[in-house]
């Protein structure tokens, strides 16, 4: 037997969740735009040459096949990550 939970929600959020109900909101975007957003967001036009460790490189491609994906796909996320603020620096 599952036990259904009621969720608490504010003022704003309930108004919210009617308008929604009602149908009263639409989507800015269609699920098209979203994913042409997403294709040139992800798009590849450069390539550059680094140079790291080799620990380093084994250390990414171990991490890599773990995810099931190809090493430069996760280098790749990584740095897109890191450049668009969803990946913090540690201090």
């Amino acid at each position: 037997m599952t036990k259904k939970t009621t969720m608490v929600l504010d003022e704003d959020e309930n108004e919210i969740l009617e308008a929604f109900e009602s149908g009263k909101l639409k989507p800015s975007r269609t699920q098209q735009d979203f994913q042409s957003i997403a294709r040139n967001t992800m798009k590849k036009n450069r390539k550059i040459n680094i140079r790291i460790s080799e620990n380093d490189l084994s250390a990414l491609q171990r991490r890599a096949a773990r995810e099931g994906l190809p090493y430069q796909t996760l280098i790749g996320s990584v740095l897109h990550k890191f450049a668009s603020g969803f990946m913090k620096e540690a201090h």
